[in-house]
């Protein structure tokens, strides 16, 4: 077992915590290395009815947790399938019942299985679409989603130790055959990515290096930017002078408005950065819009943001903070 894995779990030592198990290598090894740990777990798989095999991985994911003595839910997702969005629906689909089940249990983590070579894809992914900071630093060990933690415990183990691990101790898994599909650019990047190391000298380490370099630096910026969205913010209601805005650096100045918007407007994510930079643009004169349920509206020098719907007075409110 890698000791990397221990060493991270051991904070989690005596609390109830949940896995997802697709049933492909990953997430079964996670299971398994979780049992071996002394974890306090509950096997979650959802089934999506997308796959012939959907019902096949589903008994082995039940049998594995009966004979590692782990208690097994399984979800169906029988929803209408989209024609459009498909993964994206089965994700969103696949992660609301999972942390529903988690709330209503009192589950502390959900465990995910991504990995390195995930994190490494990721960051390569998104390198091609010409990302800035916030997705170059890629995945987060934990996030927050619908109020419920969610863990990835594998983020510095590789894919090859995982194999190896479940083949040396003949435990079944799953493959996916979307895995080994080049149509798609996660695959094309993983079959390729060899070529980094071979022909540049780019190892997947010195990658996951730069990885943890820049997720320091999204944090330290994300903390600072929620410590300036606070201090504008008082009962959903912002309001600031222009230069309070247009004196932050350029990434902190949308990272703020983006984050500012989706506080007050209530959105799970905030709006899409072509959207924040148009936003901006609109903000250097007097102006009123609407953008992620929100209202805002720059009048002289002062700019304000409310949730849309309401009024946009500027009239100063009993104990409303002006910057």
């Amino acid at each position: 077992m890698n000791q990397k894995f221990l060493d991270y779990m051991q904070k989690f030592s005596g609390k109830k915590l949940a896995v997802a198990i697709s049933g492909g290598v990953d997430s079964v090894c996670l299971l398994h290395w979780c049992k071996l740990a002394g974890m306090d777990v509950v096997g979650l798989h959802v089934n999506h009815r997308l796959r012939a095999v959907a019902d096949i991985e589903t008994d082995y994911v039940r049998e594995m947790c009966e004979k590692l003595g782990v208690p097994c839910h399984v979800f169906y997702w029988n929803d209408e399938k989209p024609e459009v969005g498909l993964e994206n629906a089965a994700r969103e689909a696949r992660y609301k019942m999972m942390t529903d089940f988690c709330k209503e249990n009192g589950i502390y983590a959900l465990l995910v299985a991504h990995q390195a070579d995930d994190q490494i894809e990721t960051f390569l992914m998104n390198l091609r679409r010409g990302s800035g900071l916030f997705g170059l630093a890629a995945m987060r060990r934990e996030t927050m989603r619908d109020g419920v933690r969610i863990v990835r415990p594998l983020l510095d183990v590789y894919r090859s130790e995982l194999r190896a691990y479940c083949d040396e101790n003949d435990i079944k898994y799953f493959i996916d055959e979307m895995n080994s599909d080049p149509h798609y650019t996660r695959v094309k990047i993983r079959q390729n990515r060899y070529l980094l190391d071979e022909k540049l000298g780019i190892t997947d380490a010195r990658i996951l290096l730069a990885i943890e370099n820049l997720g320091r630096l999204r944090d330290k910026i994300e903390t600072d930017v929620g410590d300036l969205v606070q201090s504008v913010v008082n009962n959903r209601r912002a309001v600031f002078a222009d230069t309070f805005l247009f004196d932050l650096s350029d990434d902190i100045r949308l990272k703020f408005i983006g984050t500012l918007i989706q506080v007050i407007g209530g959105d799970k994510y905030p709006p899409r950065l072509n959207s924040l930079a148009a936003a901006l643009s609109k903000l250097q004169t007097d102006c009123k819009f609407t953008l992620g349920h929100c209202t805002l509206r720059r009048l002289k020098n002062q700019i304000l943001v409310v949730p849309e719907g309401e009024r946009t007075t500027f009239r100063k409110r009993r104990n409303e903070k002006r910057i």
